[in-house]
């Protein structure tokens, strides 16, 4: 890959198989993929973005799948290295708008193989935005390091690095959750938090204003802050914090809607909005995403997201 990458993303790719009845019923999937520095991927690359992706893929059955897809997708995969494991998979069940069942099987899979000998300096050094998540530090001690190693080689070349804890109970410990994020804040330009799942994990911190002044005091330039509870994003940038509700409550699906936010907005970064013009695009496309159901397939392409964006 010759040409400058904007974003690069780092992390777990899983077979998603999604039904719209119960799992214990239903007698029949759609298969997809899913994982969610993947979803951030292809969610910047669907509105324009150059965007490279970083993973182990597992040589069985769905390896061609998972590689023919992204590269429709029209991702970067040159970095993207074949293992002998299997991949990893997740569930998803959908019966109504108020019932949601997902279940992962994510253990000693392919991507958990993930580590700094996957990080090229050069290929880093040369994109503008490096992102992965405190889910990716989850699949082993080695994909940890490969994150960290990722953001070191960012900040010693000038690049902009991007984290989102993605705090699940299911993924992770409050005390592991913590462990990550303060292995590589230091590193960290811009940080995606939930107020309803990351901040109550991860800080000791309750007020809006307190989190984001305290990510400042540790070198964080940018803070999006998701408040379920507020309906909106609190950006915080220059010393000013905005607030900005969500494009639409009417959701079917909310599965990495907040994943694709991440990827709307680092692709308005890149070209050259600023962090409060980026969380109003993303919230556009996160808006559309939890319209459909699944992770990536609906994911919304720009023309849909620049239509709703520009008429505002």
């Amino acid at each position: 890959m010759t040409e400058k990458l904007d974003v690069i993303s780092i992390g777990e790719s899983l077979i998603e198989l999604s039904s719209n009845q119960n799992l214990s019923s239903t007698d029949s999937f759609k298969k997809y993929y899913g994982g969610d520095t993947l979803v951030t991927a292809v969610a910047a690359s669907r509105l324009g973005a150059k965007v490279g992706f970083i993973t182990r893929v597992g040589n069985d059955a769905f390896k061609d799948y998972l590689m023919d897809s992204w590269q429709s997708e029209g991702l970067d995969i040159s970095c993207v290295k074949i293992s002998n494991e299997q991949n990893g998979v997740y569930f998803v069940a959908r019966p109504s708008i108020d019932e949601k069942e997902l279940i992962y099987y994510r253990r000693k899979i392919a991507q958990s193989k993930l580590s700094i000998e996957d990080i090229p300096k050069d290929y880093i050094s040369a994109a503008q935005v490096v992102y992965s998540s405190g889910i990716t530090q989850s699949l082993s001690l080695s994909a940890g390091e490969a994150v960290k190693k990722s953001f070191q080689i960012a900040k010693e070349n000038n690049v902009m690095t991007a984290y989102d804890p993605n705090y699940s109970s299911v993924i992770h410990t409050p005390e592991s959750a913590k462990e990550n994020f303060y292995d590589v804040v230091e590193y960290i330009d811009i940080l995606f938090m939930s107020t309803k799942y990351d901040t109550k994990s991860i800080l000791d911190l309750e007020s809006v204003e307190n989190i984001i002044k305290a990510m400042w005091d540790k070198g964080v330039g940018t803070v999006v802050l998701k408040s379920s509870e507020k309906g909106g994003y609190y950006t915080g940038y220059n010393g000013e914090i905005n607030f900005t509700e969500f494009y639409t409550r009417d959701v079917i699906d909310t599965t990495c809607s907040g994943d694709a936010f991440n990827g709307a907005f680092l692709y308005a970064i890149t070209h050259g909005y600023t962090p409060f013009e980026a969380t109003k695009l993303a919230c556009i496309a996160a808006g559309l995403q939890a319209k459909g159901i699944g992770a990536v397939k609906s994911v919304p392409y720009a023309d849909d997201v620049f239509k709703i964006f520009k008429g505002n």
